[in-house]
């Protein structure tokens, strides 16, 4: 049975610098949660937990507050602004019933700010625009307006005005003052609204009392739609505007609709390593409840359970509790197997998240002290869970530890992790771009395995190419009674394992592979059988087919003093990029385009050189994009390739090592 659950589950999003902690601090002060503020370059905020975050006043962890306002509980979720950490926030937004984006009026719309804004409109997810430091010298609302209107969306309107803006004590006007019905903004608020209703803008044209309700309701109803971002303006740092946003939450923002008497349906967005409880797994229930010392079905590795622990978050700490129903957030204990990602009971309701992370760079990583190699592996490994995409790999043959970051600032705060948690001195060797590879052409590729015995399994596949960032997509054309279904699941399981290594040592994406032939025997076959035959029925299609290399490419955008603008498009060119055609104005050049990562890894630097310091380099990731192998890189591959049918064989039956 569905009912209204007065709940807000909101994340804080932003490019780093905006103001996003600065802005949680104060909602937990306002609401009664702490007494005091804290602040980001003190290190004294409440979602800073981690050392390097407080000495570097930037937010690495996705970090979880909890407060009531209004007689309505909110359940916050602070999320890291620098793109290094991305992935963070896209594992949060799988749990947001709603979003604060915010923007600086100083820098206004900014590369992560629209990554971040288009994952939320792709999920619809209610959300409300903030533009914050309206007290900062260089605020320019209008401009930060246009800004979003011309990058973000057009459907927006500011639902407040300021007096005081660039001042240290500006004063905010919402919809209930005259002071905003008399402003420009109130226009274009009643103007963008009377798209969705009508008689909004009739009775403002003809000068009837508009009451404050029915705009709110009009707002409301579209905001909670996603089809509608009203903005805002704050000074995170002076306190203003911190009440409006946490009304406009608690009013624009749609109350859950849960039911807490269906089956379990939740879903694992972080998970930590705890020095008393082990591995917990913060979760969001979307249906169903969950109680101390139950057995939980873990859909993703269909395995089961027992929960021995229950917290949600208080304020900014955890409390224990003994059950967890739909709409909630909270931390579980017991669960040895789960994963980030993992969905618990039924995938029922789970939303589809948009990939907004992607490591670009691959690289080596070193104990200084040669006794802590071991320390070292354990250590990674337990990263690995918190963070999936670092992809840890431990080739043991050749001692070598290899990761893959995001970026630079992710490698210096891995470093201060180490130390930190593990007592690790750790160095890195040279990053490396991360290629991939995809069908040159389709393809069949096959595996008679049936010798030594006891073994018996046939493959045969479909390999064929796919659009450009759909990643793998597999079916099974092949009846059960050729192949029995425990043994077809075997062969789902090993297709992406088989295609982390291509024909050049890289990953295969974007291919459409189908099962269309096969036969297992009713004495001789055995699962592994179809773990094995699967390796090298795929490899051998991938070498029939061929594979091209692709590498990754990045958006850019690159302001420089007009006097280097020539040198800046040669430059570009030397890189193998692309760009469209120059804006010059106010004694700047302004260009954007696309450039290769390989390429431009250390040209920020070099702009800074060429631009004497006063060069601005913008850029986010692109995709993927083929290159001739000449300009690319291959890798040596890890393992025995099944392409070396004899040997793989002996190695997958452990009759060699290597």
């Amino acid at each position: 049975m569905r009912k209204e659950k007065n709940i807000r589950n909101i994340g804080i999003l932003a490019h780093v610098d905006a103001g996003k902690t600065t802005i949680t601090e104060n909602m937990l002060f306002k609401s009664g949660v702490i007494r005091s503020l804290g602040a980001v370059d003190k290190g004294t905020t409440r979602t800073d937990n981690l050392d390097i975050e407080r000495q570097r006043g930037i937010s690495v962890k996705a970090s979880a507050v909890n407060f009531i306002w209004r007689d309505t509980e909110i359940n916050l979720i602070d999320t890291p602004g620098h793109a290094d950490f991305s992935a963070e926030v896209e594992r949060a937004l799988g749990v947001l019933d709603g979003a604060v984006l915010i923007i600086s009026a100083v820098e206004g719309v900014q590369p992560q700010t629209k990554v971040y804004f288009d994952a939320l409109k792709a999920m619809k997810i209610p959300t409300l625009i903030v533009i914050n430091k309206i007290d900062r010298i260089g605020a320019d609302i209008d401009r930060v307006i246009k800004d979003i209107n011309m990058q973000l969306t057009e459907k927006v309107a500011p639902i407040q005005c300021i007096e005081g803006e660039n001042t240290k004590d500006p004063v905010i006007k919402g919809i209930s003052t005259t002071d905003f019905k008399d402003s420009v903004y109130m226009e274009e608020a009643i103007t963008k609204l009377s798209e969705y209703d009508e008689s909004l803008l009739e009775a403002y044209l003809e000068d009837e009392e508009i009451g404050d309700n029915r705009i709110t309701e009009a707002l409301a109803k579209i905001t909670g739609q996603g089809d509608f971002y009203p903005i805002l303006f704050a000074s995170g740092i002076r306190n203003v505007g911190i009440e409006e946003l946490m009304d406009s939450v608690v009013k624009l923002f749609p109350p859950l609709v849960v039911d807490e008497e269906g089956d379990l349906s939740a879903i694992v967005y972080k998970v930590e390593h705890h020095k008393v409880l082990g591995k917990i797994a913060y979760v969001r229930m979307f249906q169903g409840s969950l109680e101390n010392r139950t057995l939980v079905h873990n859909v993703t590795k269909d395995v089961e359970e027992k929960v021995a622990q229950i917290k949600k978050i208080s304020g900014y700490k955890e409390v224990d509790c003994t059950k967890l129903t739909a709409g909630d957030i909270g931390i579980i204990s017991g669960l040895s197997k789960i994963s980030i990602g993992d969905i618990l009971g039924s995938e029922e309701n789970i939303p589809f998240v948009p990939n907004i992370a992607k490591p670009l760079l691959t690289l080596q990583i070193f104990p200084k002290q040669k006794g802590k190699y071991m320390e070292l592996v354990q250590a990674v490994e337990i990263l690995e869970e918190e963070d999936p995409l670092l992809n840890f790999q431990w080739i043991k043959e050749k001692n070598e530890l290899h990761i893959q970051i995001m970026g630079m600032i992710q490698v210096e705060i891995l470093e201060a992790i180490l130390l930190e948690r593990f007592n690790i001195v750790v160095e890195f060797g040279e990053p490396s771009v991360i290629y991939k590879e995809t069908p040159a052409s389709s393809g069949y590729g096959h595996c008679r395995y049936t010798m030594p015995k006891p073994c018996w399994a046939v493959t045969r596949f479909k390999i064929e190419p796919a659009e450009t960032g759909s990643g793998l997509s597999y079916k099974s054309e092949v009846r059960k009674e050729d192949i029995k279904e425990k043994y077809q699941r075997e062969v789902e399981r090993q297709l992406p394992i088989t295609l982390k290594q291509g024909i050049y040592g890289w990953e295969v994406i974007d291919l459409k592979v189908t099962l269309v032939e096969g036969e297992d025997h009713v004495m001789h076959s055995n699962p592994g059988d179809f773990l094995i035959a699967t390796a090298m029925g795929i490899m051998n299609g991938l070498a029939t087919v061929k594979t091209t290399l692709l590498e990754p490419v990045l958006n850019f955008k690159i302001i420089v003093p007009e006097e280097v603008g020539g040198k800046l498009l040669g430059d570009i060119v030397e890189m193998r990029g692309t760009f469209d055609t120059p804006i010059i104005e106010a004694g700047t050049f302004n260009v954007e385009g696309q450039l290769p990562v390989a390429t431009s890894l250390d040209y920020p630097v070099k702009l800074g050189i060429i631009s004497s310091g006063k060069g601005i380099m913008i850029t986010r990731f692109s995709g993927y994009k083929p290159i001739p192998l000449e300009l690319g890189a291959t890798r040596e591959r890890v393992g025995v390739n099944p392409l070396d049918r004899e040997k793989y064989i002996l190695f997958s039956r452990n009759a060699i090592r290597l």
